[in-house]
């Protein structure tokens, strides 16, 4: 059943075509059919004009308000002092001080905002909506007569609240409910601890003008969070000022944090659940062999999304922002444009910048005619075609020296199906290979499955090299559909050999035919046409800056080591592309690829290792034991 896909993602039936994988008994009548060459416009795409509108005005107002909290003179160098401003003349508290610090934090939160309005989230219109309407109210009752600076704000601050207003259904895009309750969490903790800050600076300093009760130091350390002035005097100015500063700097902070953690964006834990992982392998078993990194959307942080009518899939996961998928659609061809709307719906929705890294081209082209997204070649996926390799020439010479000196050192070689090895031996397998990987981060996204052994992966191969029966190097192949395998992890004892990975791979290919084996998909080289055009002779400025520039980056990105170690087995580059909106996404969408592929990490504290090297754990469990000793009967 092909599909007629419109903008939106809904997916339509041709008029008449047999459901039967629903398993109705009579097929349902058909929905009316938008003609294939009429879709609905992008929700994405529609009046692109609003946010942006939106969120120049809000920064706008919003520096307007910082500068007229941060400077009062301002407004006396345009017109008269607002009234707000005089109230502080007749009232205590220093009510003055609190309009400027309501200025600067009213400004600073329409700034924050500003930015949830570019991406359309519909929470920020809320924050903008009333913040603006509440300011309206506040300067239209409170100042008389309006002055010049009054009336320029006001008819910025009217003017975006009648946008916002009239263009309500533009800010759509939600937000994780999570960061509400984070949000508040945040709010609360901070303000404990900034008043807490307070009431130790006053308890221990010496300046004050007499002797105040821990009630007053508490009253003046909350006033002072917002802007009022407590009861607590200083005896100098210096010492007011300074603690003005503080209380102002930890203010400040709070609103900060706890902004952002409002504002950002979802974040959900990449989880793959048993009843996707089983329709996938159905997928696979029908249309695998279509591309060779089908398989690793089977990932246990990879999140699906599926197509209307479930013939078609995608594997993604959301990192700082970005909703990034890797390869080709899952499924029949004629389904990938329902799956790739549904994506595009799922990230206009929560405001996620959508990309896609590693496609086929073919993949591309389906991305780039249904979705309106840009195409970008971003490398080569080397593929060795079992039937034609040969050790033989001058181009194999280096991985012909390198098998021969390790079969001449005693290694041996032994490529099997996950399910002719024995459930423990896999387990010692799995073991070994964790304690090569050393406690580093475990590298791949859209060319690793980052598990080895499971049951459900029988058809998985696993390569491994052994020196008078000690295991020495382990690889690990994914099927590629029904006659291929996809390498997905290299592990080696690094004290062995340093051609066992050569050895191995060579090992796989030729017995590839005794487990019906035709190709094998070796690693993913990035830039490689620029690297190899960049060398020759006749080679232009641009092209060889360009070389440089990827040799640098090679020193923590292995760009040239993989390029070249692939070159050594002469195999077929196929190109893989890189699909995004925009290029100024380009910035954040190579953030968060280096992040998913785990070439950035960020520092985390682990407690639990951290115990560990301090002894802290064997200590806890001798107290134990020795808690559960019986005690000694006299």
């Amino acid at each position: 059943m092909s599909e007629l896909t419109n903008r939106s993602g809904l997916t339509m039936a041709e008029p008449g075509a047999n459901d039967g994988d629903r398993g109705d008994s009579l097929p349902p009548a058909p929905p009316p059919v938008r003609p294939a060459g009429e879709r609905a416009p992008d929700r994405r795409q529609q009046r692109r004009w609003v946010p942006r509108t939106a969120r120049l005005l809000s920064m706008i107002i919003g520096l307007f308000y910082i500068v007229q909290g941060l400077l009062p003179g301002f407004s006396e160098h345009l017109s008269h002092r607002y009234r707000l401003h005089r109230i502080a003349e007749v009232t205590p508290f220093g009510l003055g001080s609190l309009t400027r610090v309501a200025d600067i934090i009213i400004g600073l939160a329409l700034v924050m905002l500003s930015y949830g309005l570019r991406k359309r989230k519909r929470r920020a219109w809320e924050a903008v909506t009333i913040l603006l309407a509440v300011n309206v109210v506040i300067h239209a009752v409170v100042q008389r007569p309006p002055q010049v600076t009054h009336l320029i704000s006001e008819f910025l601050a009217i003017l975006v609240l009648v946008l916002l207003i009239a263009y309500r259904s533009q800010f759509y895009a939600v937000g994780d409910a999570r960061n509400r309750w984070r949000a508040l969490w945040a709010l609360c903790v901070l303000v404990v601890a900034d008043v807490a800050i307070d009431l130790c600076y006053l308890s221990a300093t010496d300046g004050l003008v007499g002797r105040y009760s821990f009630g007053q130091k508490l009253e003046s350390a909350v006033c002072n969070l917002v802007g009022f002035s407590g009861p607590v005097q200083f005896t100098t100015e210096t010492r007011t000022d300074f603690f003005a500063f503080v209380t102002g700097a930890l203010g400040l902070f709070t609103l900060i944090v706890v902004g952002y953690l409002f504002l950002r964006p979802a974040h959900p834990t990449g989880r793959l659940r048993p009843p996707d992982a089983a329709a996938i392998r159905q997928l696979l078993g029908k249309h695998g062999d279509q591309d060779s990194l089908g398989y690793f959307a089977l990932r246990d942080d990879k999140s699906v999304i599926w197509s209307p009518t479930g013939k078609s899939c995608l594997g993604y996961r959301v990192q700082s922002g970005v909703m990034l998928a890797s390869g080709d659609p899952i499924g029949d061809p004629e389904a990938w444009p329902g799956a790739i709307h549904a994506f595009l719906d799922e990230a206009a929705r929560h405001a996620w910048v959508p990309a896609v890294i590693g496609c086929g081209e073919q993949g591309a082209e389906v991305w780039c005619r249904e979705g309106g997204l840009t195409a970008l070649e971003l490398g080569d996926e080397a593929v060795v075609n079992v039937a034609d390799f040969s050790m033989q020439g001058r181009q194999m010479r280096n991985v012909r020296q390198m098998v021969k000196r390790v079969c001449r050192q005693g290694y041996e070689a032994e490529i099997r199906r996950v399910a002719d090895i024995p459930p423990d031996e896999l387990r010692r397998l799995a073991r070994q290979a964790e304690r090569w990987l050393g406690g580093s981060t475990e590298r791949g996204f859209s060319m690793a499955l980052g598990r080895i052994g499971r049951a459900d992966d029988d058809r998985c191969v696993v390569a491994t090299a052994t020196e008078d029966g000690v295991l020495r190097a382990i690889l690990h192949f994914v099927p590629w559909g029904t006659d291929g395998l996809s390498l997905d992890l290299m592990r080696r004892d690094r004290s062995a050999s340093p051609g066992l990975n050569d050895f191995l791979i060579v090992e796989a290919i030729a017995r590839g035919a005794d487990l019906g084996i035709k190709r094998i998909s070796l690693n993913f080289a990035v830039f490689r046409a620029a690297l190899e055009r960049g060398e020759r002779i006749g080679a232009g400025p641009v092209l060889r800056a360009w070389r440089r520039v990827l040799l640098f980056m090679s020193r923590w990105f292995q760009i040239e080591s993989l390029y070249k170690f692939n070159a050594k087995f002469c195999p077929q580059w196929v190109p893989r592309f890189l699909v995004f909106p925009s290029t100024r996404d380009l910035p954040r969408i190579g953030l968060a690829a280096m992040e998913a592929e785990a070439f950035l990490v960020w520092p985390t504290l682990k407690p639990r290792r951290i115990a560990a090297k301090l002894g802290l754990g064997r200590l806890r469990r001798r107290l134990r034991g020795e808690r559960r000793q019986p005690r000694a009967v006299s």
